[in-house]
């Protein structure tokens, strides 16, 4: 059965500021289009009705990806498959790297973006995953001002974020790593093309053998990706002793909410998050050259 699209008004701004005001004058009825992978098919599912897209592809200066002394900067048009053949990704944020390399549609990769994947808000996304364990910044431009916000603080619930109306994100600041920085990332899949059962980022600054900073974020396991800062705490300050690895890994599955769904049990995710989180911080340790 065909199904025909529910007429819609289509803006095509040639400024954020040009926008950033229409989204204000339109509030909840229009959307942003970027790459459009995952907003199109929700509305062709009628999952969402639109009376607007604001198209922000003519918009200049949103599609780059660069690095410098604040760190790796990615525009709100930047797709995954640029930042995955990006040298500065595959060499300075491996973690990044690996979690959109396991994204195995080239298609998504192609026309999806990576600031467009956050602002889905989903809790499955392997990029946002990983972003939070590299303390990722949104930048955010309103009707009247810009502003920065931390990606853990990006998110309010299942495809809900903190973006006030008139606002749109405009790009992504993942900051410098320190010195022995050191990450892994790790997915539980039905299939290649499934979105992750289970997903795990973990980021880890190792300094004279020890544990001296660490993020774990989690996917798939709440209504938003979450941190486990219970595991966080059991690892800091230690040597990736086995003993704390298996105790991180148990408070992280601890730290989790999952639901029962299609394509899992809540205590076969609980679980994987414990198997995950530690074989994340195993491959670390192997990568640093760390015994124990």
């Amino acid at each position: 059965m065909v199904r025909v699209l529910t007429p819609f008004e289509y803006f095509e701004p040639k400024t954020v500021e040009e926008a950033s005001n229409l989204l204000r004058d339109y509030g909840e009825k229009v959307r942003v289009l970027a790459g459009g992978v995952d907003l199109l098919a929700r509305i062709r599912r009628r999952e969402i009705q639109v009376e607007g897209l604001v198209c922000i592809q003519r918009i200049p200066g949103l599609d780059y990806v660069r690095q410098d002394s604040e760190g790796l900067k990615i525009g709100a048009l930047t797709t995954l498959r640029t930042l995955e053949r990006s040298q500065e990704v595959r060499e300075n944020y491996r973690l990044l790297f690996d979690a959109i390399h396991s994204i195995h549609s080239i298609q998504v990769k192609n026309m999806g973006t990576a600031v467009g994947n956050l602002c889905i808000a989903t809790p499955a996304s392997d990029v946002a995953v990983s972003l939070l364990a590299l303390d990722a910044q949104m930048k955010i431009a309103g009707p009247s001002s810009e502003r920065s916000m931390p990606l853990e603080n990006f998110y309010l619930g299942v495809k809900r974020t903190a973006l006030q109306p008139g606002e749109l994100v405009t790009g992504i600041l993942v900051p410098p790593l320190p010195k022995g920085s050191f990450g892994a990332f790790m997915k539980l899949v039905r299939t290649a093309t499934d979105i992750a059962k289970v997903n795990v980022a973990v980021r880890a600054t190792l300094r004279n053998g020890g544990c001296e900073e660490v993020r774990i974020a989690l996917g798939s396991v709440a209504p938003t990706i979450v941190r486990a800062r219970k595991a966080e705490e059991a690892l800091r300050g230690t040597r990736l002793e086995r003993e704390a690895v298996v105790e991180a890994a148990e408070r992280a599955a601890e730290e989790v909410n999952p639901i029962t769904d299609i394509r899992s049990t809540a205590e076969y995710r609980r679980e994987m998050v414990k198997v995950l989180t530690r074989r994340a911080v195993e491959k670390i340790k192997v990568e640093a050259g760390v015994k124990g």
